[in-house]
């Protein structure tokens, strides 16, 4: 079967994070479990130049791109990849403890995120979200008779690594559905 010349994506199937380091070189996936949305718009904010009563010119200053993503559920090992801090683990089984902990100094990092969603035409379409850093609220809500379901906004800049310099998000369109590694 060939690859169809436009995708038609349903739903979402999954969320990866990827940690970033000073390279912009994403790190191992860590899932998010139960994904649920994955949201983006790319815009830029541009100046004008106006004399003799007209506009003569408007310059960008480069596009970003505005993200939101909400799952069900969530590990502090994603926690973490988005809001910074540190996680222990202590204990052996069946007292495992794992903890984040967030000290006021911890800055919010840069990480990746890549979503999949099937298309109903064949194959999948994945969203690649280069280098993302949450800039509004992360949180979640427990609630009586309810699941967690956190939500993050954030924006995305171009990428600094240097396979793929520059690029600021893709989608890329498989023939054959391509897990999330």
């Amino acid at each position: 079967m060939a690859l169809p010349t436009y995708a038609l994506p349903f739903g979402i199937r999954d969320i990866k994070l990827r940690a970033l380091d000073n390279t912009d070189t994403p790190a191992a996936s860590v899932d998010l479990p139960a994904a649920r949305t994955l949201g983006f718009a790319e815009s830029e904010d541009f100046t004008e130049l106006r004399g003799d009563d007209s506009l003569v010119a408007i310059h960008g200053s480069g596009p970003t791109i505005s993200w939101s993503l909400e799952s069900g559920g969530i590990s502090v090992d994603a926690w973490k990849l988005m809001s910074g801090g540190a996680v222990t683990s202590t204990g052996t089984t069946p007292n495992i403890k794992k903890t984040l902990s967030k000290l006021g100094s911890d800055s919010r990092p840069y990480f990746q995120i890549e979503g999949q969603s099937i298309s109903d035409n064949g194959g999948d379409m994945h969203a690649l979200l280069y280098k993302c850093k949450a800039n509004a609220d992360i949180g979640g809500d427990f609630t009586e008779g309810g699941f967690i379901t956190p939500g993050i906004d954030g924006l995305g800049l171009a990428t600094t690594q240097a396979s793929n310099i520059g690029k600021l998000w893709d989608l890329i369109h498989n023939e054959t559905a391509v897990a999330v590694t």
